[in-house]
């Protein structure tokens, strides 16, 4: 039914404990190292522990490496050049020589299984080459871990991967990629394209100016101001929350959860999501908009000069909207027609919800 208001003008085993816990006691820390990586793009490995990364000076990349656990000292630092994503990238690998590693401070029933190559490398189109570990916070193995503080100079690009553990981000001006197995997020204020993908873990960002690209197989997504191009933001299982976006092109997706983007700028979005609500806020008109949901409800708001030709349909649902519309097609579940003189494109379908196109 159309109802038109009054105008108003990787294998992951063990969902506990997989993130290193308060205080990270259980492993006492070493004296740090201090490392330089030379190269316009820099690739650092480690497996387990934490890792921050922030701005800095001078014309290296900077990692001082903290060996943690009674076999901390067994830990290898190996440097070199290195073939991913079809190029050549500076390195460094904290390489454990060992199929078990345990770390006490991810809890006792975490435990996560990957691949790692034998130069220490991991995740990538090459998730499946290598030998299998095991990654564990209790029982029997190499009782190591190593956390990480990254300087990175203006202008680098740089790869950061983690099987597992937390990453934190900020004060960043270069091209950014975070690559991990099972662990959280967080990024601040970075200038320049970022790009997260986790297996599992929470994903925090907020201040982007250049693309930005999450993909998370389960876990939320959280974004406070963004402006680049592009912004796609995908998660398996898990919701995604957003505002103050400004980009050329916003995607979205979840298998499984709801997507709330607010106060959004873009002339193109494409919102997808199996099974969860949609909330869009657009301060403008889009120029092409396209929304599905398999069950969930929609609800968009737009300016009230909204000019577009609209497609909705929902199996189940009422579909209604306070902007005066030319109606060409109606029927109980499916309504299609135009808003002023119809220059943008709006398609919304969903399996079994609500349907909602509102002024702002």
């Amino acid at each position: 039914m159309l109802r038109v208001r009054p105008s108003l003008g990787l294998m992951v085993v063990g969902a506990l404990g997989a993130q290193l816990a308060p205080g990270h006691s259980a492993l006492e820390a070493q004296a740090p190292e201090r490392h330089t990586v030379s190269g316009q793009a820099v690739a650092i490995y480690n497996l387990v522990g934490r890792v921050t990364v922030s701005g800095g000076s001078g014309s290296d990349v900077a990692v001082e490496v903290s060996r943690r656990g009674a076999d901390g000292d067994q830990l290898q630092i190996q440097t070199g050049s290195i073939e991913n994503h079809d190029r050549r990238w500076e390195s460094l690998r904290v390489v454990y020589p060992a199929d078990r590693i345990v770390a006490p401070d991810l809890g006792s029933r975490s435990r996560t299984r990957l691949k790692v190559r034998s130069d220490g490398t991991f995740g990538d189109a090459g998730r499946t080459r290598g030998e299998e570990i095991t990654i564990a916070g209790s029982g029997r193995g190499m009782r190591a871990s190593a956390d990480l503080a990254i300087t990175i100079p203006e202008g680098k690009r740089v790869g950061v991967y983690l099987a597992v553990g937390e990453v934190t981000v900020s004060n960043v001006n270069g091209d950014l990629e975070v690559d991990v197995a099972r662990a959280s997020v967080s990024a601040s204020d970075v200038t320049g394209s970022l790009n997260v993908d986790t297996g599992s873990g929470e994903v925090d960002i907020r201040r982007v100016e250049g693309d930005l690209m999450v993909d998370t197989g389960s876990g939320g997504i959280t974004i406070v101001g963004m402006r680049g191009d592009r912004f796609s933001a995908e998660t398996g299982s898990g919701g995604v929350e957003g505002s103050t976006i400004a980009a050329q092109s916003v995607d979205a997706e979840t298998g499984s959860g709801d997507i709330m983007l607010r106060d959004v700028t873009t002339p193109r979005a494409s919102i997808e999501t199996g099974s969860g609500n949609v909330t869009l806020g657009l301060t403008r008109a889009t120029d092409v908009l396209t929304i599905e949901t398999g069950s969930g409800d929609v609800e968009i708001r737009m300016p009230g000069d909204l000019s577009a030709q609209i497609d909705f349909e929902t199996g189940s649902g009422e579909i209604e909207t306070d902007f005066p519309v030319t109606v060409r097609r109606h029927s109980r579940d499916h309504v299609r027609g135009q808003i002023g003189d119809g220059a943008g494109r709006i398609q919304i379908e969903t399996g079994s919800g609500d349907v909602r196109l509102l002024r702002n």
